[in-house]
């Protein structure tokens, strides 16, 4: 019956890649953008949960067992999980899909946040995992605590979750329409592995799923639904020892999740390897240690309590989600800052040549990257072109002009190769606050969730998106914006 869990799992990562479902994102973009929409998501995600659980358990096919809240536990967890989350660039679940884009990063995140999970539930620290989780308080779920059905809190929940979803759909259809790339495939093709997925449609599959796997995963006899944290440790020790004890069902779950989320990858043409810079990678390493000790002293992750818990109703489930959110703004507020050029973009008639000017200037990297501006006056060519470059992109480091468009705008770019979510968007703003009215954008990028971050932070601010493409079969994208007078 353990193989159910390989089917389920396969499932829910291409649902997960093709929605480029990730709740640090959700979080995320509370702080960062001011706004609720992809947190209606997730929302929607533990209605639909919450419902089915309800029906589950009311008619006696599961009976879910909460264990007494941790207070210490779930909540210094949780919020050191929220930091993680941040560094890494992905929660538990996003951390997963994302290794199966080839992102090396992912991979390395991936890693250690298995081995400081393993380390915390049955190795080297399960004295801190113990020590700081055996206080607790008798209580479990909200609806135990008031002796009242699940059903009291299920229908409310996803009443409300409906309303916000409906609220954000007609913002939606209210606003400019969000470029999309030119469809290189047709009908069903088209439909699951190009057309980009909405998030509420999505969220109801992911719901479902969630639903699904509390029956196929008790009938193998472990009597849980989704998880990750878990399911990680387990099969990091068994590759470390060879315990084949700890292969169970979770273990096919996230071990399907790959397989899934890389067959979508494969089908959508977002499959290539990318090796992140010294940076990212020592960001990976930090994030991933702090996911795998985080999400072990909570009982659960961005999944385990911020999808199942809290479909639940348990205490630990909506602390620790609240918890989360907590670290991810701390950690908003200390590491999502956008790296702010040294001199001005404005183009103007530079030097004939490179051996007319003087040294480009450059921001300083910190702990997040920079970006690298060269001053539009030390390019030459036509246009006095500026060109923006990400460090983290080699092919980038040798500035080179593009010139002016037929029109007469002048037209900068800026590489962001080989860079996590948020930056590419965080740099993109910054990059366009320095240009001038009708100026062109040209960013270049390999970030997945960016092939809708992007357009949809252009059509939000009135930025004219002048072409958006693949840049080959490996993925890849350019988008061309031509800076609004009316934008923010």
């Amino acid at each position: 019956m353990i193989l159910t869990g390989l089917i389920l799992g396969a499932a829910l990562g291409f649902v997960m890649q093709r929605g480029r479902f990730c709740v640090t994102g959700m979080i995320r973009d509370i702080f960062t953008l001011r706004s609720w929409r992809g947190f209606t998501a997730l929302l929607i995600v533990i209605a639909v949960h919450a419902l089915g659980l309800a029906l589950l358990t009311s008619t006696g096919v599961i009976a879910p067992s909460v264990k007494p809240f941790a207070p210490i536990g779930v909540v210094l967890g949780s919020f050191v999980f929220g930091l993680g989350i941040v560094l890494a660039g992905g929660c538990a679940s996003g951390t997963w899909y994302r290794s199966a884009e080839g992102l090396v990063g992912s991979w390395i995140a991936l890693l250690m946040y298995g081995l400081s999970a393993a380390a915390m539930k049955y190795g080297a620290l399960s004295w801190l995992q113990k020590g700081l989780t055996s206080y607790r308080w008798n209580v479990t779920t909200l609806p135990a605590l008031l002796n009242v059905s699940t059903w009291v809190f299920a229908v409310p929940l996803a009443l409300g979750a409906a309303a916000a979803a409906i609220h954000y759909l007609r913002d939606e259809a209210s606003r400019p329409a969000v470029a999309q790339l030119t469809p290189r495939k047709s009908g069903i093709a088209h439909l699951l592995t190009e057309r980009p997925w909405h998030f509420y449609p999505t969220a109801v599959i992911i719901g479902v799923l969630g639903t699904l796997a509390w029956p196929l995963s008790t009938a193998s006899g472990r009597n849980a639904g989704l998880g990750i944290t878990t399911p990680s440790a387990d099969l990091t020790t068994f590759l470390t020892t060879g315990n084949t004890a700890r292969i169970n069902w979770g273990v096919m779950l996230v071990l399907g999740l790959l397989l899934g989320a890389f067959a979508a990858a494969k089908a959508s043409g977002e499959f290539r390897v990318r090796v992140p810079s010294g940076t990212q990678a020592v960001r990976s390493v930090v994030g991933g240690v702090l996911m795998g000790v985080g999400a072990s002293l909570a009982g659960g992750c961005t999944v385990g309590n911020g999808m199942v818990e809290t479909a639940l109703f348990s205490f630990q489930g909506w602390v620790a989600l609240a918890a989360i959110a907590a670290g991810v703004w701390v950690a908003a507020k200390l590491w999502l800052k956008p790296q702010g050029a040294q001199g001005s973009l404005v183009a103007s008639p530079g030097p004939s040549s490179l051996s007319d000017a003087t040294p480009t200037q450059r921001t300083t990297e910190n702990l997040l990257g920079g970006i690298q501006v060269a001053p539009a006056g030390l390019l030459g060519g036509s246009g006095g072109v500026a060109v923006l470059s990400d460090k983290r992109a080699p092919a980038a480091q040798t500035p080179r002009a593009l010139g002016s468009t037929p029109e007469g705008r002048r037209q900068f770019t800026l590489d962001t190769l080989g860079a996590v979510c948020p930056f590419p968007l965080i740099e993109a703003k910054t990059a366009m606050q320095q240009l001038r009215d009708g100026d062109e954008l040209v960013i270049n990028f390999d970030c997945t969730q960016a092939t809708d971050a992007i357009p949809r932070w252009a059509a939000e601010d009135g930025h004219a998106v002048r072409k958006f493409e693949a840049t080959g079969d490996a993925a890849g994208w350019t988008i061309t914006l031509e800076k609004a007078g009316a934008a923010q």
